[in-house]
Formats: C-alpha cells, structure tokens, sequence
C-alpha cells in the first residue's frame, strides 16, 4: 500500500507540472481562447443601427452679404446638401470682392448682384455659365423723423440731393460690394461728391454691420430690401425712401472657369447652379419670407 500512494502522489505532481507547462507553452505561443460568435442582429430581432450619413465632398460658395445676412442661404443650401451631399462653404464678402476671390480660383461658384460687372467678367473668361438666379430692390432707409425729408422725395436722385443739402448723417458700406456700386453711381449721376464730406461715413462693412450702425448714429443708409427686412426687429430705421426703377436689384449665379483654374470643382459648382435654377430651387427662392415678407424674387426682373 505504501508504494501505491506514493506513485499516486507522484503521479499527482508529474500532471500538475504538465498541466502548468502547457498553459505557459499557450500563453507563449500568442494563443488564445477563440471569441464567442456574434448573433446577427436579425436573428436577434433588434434593429441594426444605420450609418450616418457623411458628407465628404464641398465647394465653396463666394457671395454676398446680403444673401448671407437675409438668411437665405441658411433656407436653400442645406436642401442642395441632402439631395447631393455636398457641403456648401460660404465666403461672404462684398460682391467686388467676391468677384476677386473667384477670379483667383479660390472659389468654384458665385453668387452676386453686379450684372455690368459680372457679364464683363463672363465675357473676358473668368467666368462661365452665368445666369439671373433672382431679384428684389434697393431701398433708403433713415430715423423715423427723416430730417432730410426723403419720405417726399420723388426719387432716388432727389433723395440724395436733399440729404447733401440738409447735411444729413448718411451711412455707406464703402466695401466695393454690389450694393456701395449702385449706391456710387447713383451719387455720380446726381452730380454730387461726398468723398470729402463730413456727414458722409464710409465704413467698410457689410451690410448687416453697415445698417447696425446706421440705426447707432440715426443716419440713413442705402439697402438691399431683404437684409432689411430680415433685421428690422432690431433697427431703429425705417423705410423713408423706395419704387425708383433705378434701385432694381438683379442677382446672378455662375460659375469660376475650368479653363483658366483646373483646380476648381467645376461639375460640383454646375449641380448647384442647376439647382438654383431649377424649377423646385426658384420655387425655394420666391417661397422664403421673413415676418411675412419676401425678401427674393426668381428669375430675371426686368422684361
């Protein structure tokens, strides 16, 4: 019997150091216990959870302020991102500086309100495929109690001479934006300088910065109708002078040139083009108001 347990014993001890001796070989060798299976989620009955969807292509968009601060394109671009996923990246600058950017080819679509510029440009080949996307009109604005007496002006000329003759505060975005352009010409043709004129202050700023000031200092401030509109809530300004067929507004979409920059997104900037253009994007245009108010007609305005 005593032999017996003994070999028993050592028989114990000699599995024992098998046993440890494999699980170190194991665990040398990089092995491991091969991981549970996963149930597919069907036979499971759960839901799989879908993908978001991403958005991993994007042109850049150079435009004005005014269809920035309106918030229009807050209303149309992400309509053009869920039907094409591409991202619109806005540049909101003047329209003379918009033009430059996309001259550059720092951008790959336009869109702005400059038509002698912008149909000089297309002609010259910065520029292609251009088209009058929209519409809507300049206005004057001014403190309620109009010390220039604009509210009786028979139109925009007029208007102007009688804020020189009552050397009343006048507010310019002085920014060579599409806007300060027109607001430019208009001074040329009524024949009157303000270049040196105390009353005059040219600030160099957007519009929605421009009519902010102009509301600070209660001076008057000309205006695209919808950025106006779109702030008004927030503006001691009212609308003292507006219906002149000069102040007509026309806006026009295009596109940089493949040509003269082979880097830009040329087809992606044509589907947004397109869909400016479009019956369902001119629709979006005449549709978007503000307080009840729309601030953009489609189309070309003037027959």
């Amino acid at each position: 019997m005593g032999k017996v347990k003994t070999r028993m014993k050592g028989m114990t001890v000699l599995l024992v150091l098998t046993a440890v001796f494999s699980l170190g070989f194991l665990g040398c060798s990089g092995q491991t216990t091969p991981p549970a299976e996963s149930t597919p989620a069907e036979e499971t009955g759960e839901e799989p959870v879908a993908e978001p969807q991403k958005i991993d292509d994007f042109i850049i968009l150079a435009t004005t302020t005014s269809t920035y601060d309106s918030g229009l394109l807050d209303y149309l671009n992400p309509v053009f991102s869920q039907k094409t996923g591409i991202e619109v990246r806005v540049v909101s600058q003047g329209t003379g500086a918009a033009l430059e950017t996309g001259k550059r080819g720092d951008a790959d679509v336009l869109v702005v309100h400059d038509r002698v510029s912008e149909l000089a440009l297309v002609e010259e080949g910065a520029f292609v495929n251009r088209s009058d996307v929209m519409y809507n009109d300049f206005i004057f604005v001014g403190p309620e109690d109009d010390p220039a007496g604009l509210k009786a002006a028979k139109d925009a000329l007029s208007g102007l001479k009688a804020i020189n003759d009552t050397r009343s505060g006048f507010v310019s975005r002085g920014d060579d934006s599409g806007t300060h352009r027109m607001e430019q010409r208009l001074w040329e043709t009524a024949g009157i300088d303000t270049s040196s004129e105390a009353w005059y202050l040219s600030v160099g700023q957007g519009m929605g910065d421009t009519l902010n000031m102009a509301s600070e200092v209660q001076g008057y401030a000309m205006t695209d109708r919808g950025t106006y509109v779109a702030m008004k809530d927030n503006l001691d300004l009212v609308i003292v002078l507006e219906g002149d067929a000069r102040l007509f507004n026309q806006y026009g979409v295009m596109a940089v040139s493949p040509e003269r920059h082979p880097e830009v997104k040329y087809d992606d900037a044509m589907m947004y083009v397109d869909f400016l253009m479009s019956e369902e994007g001119q629709n979006l245009i005449g549709s978007y108001q503000v307080n009840g108010e729309t601030l953009f007609f489609p189309g070309y305005g003037l027959e």
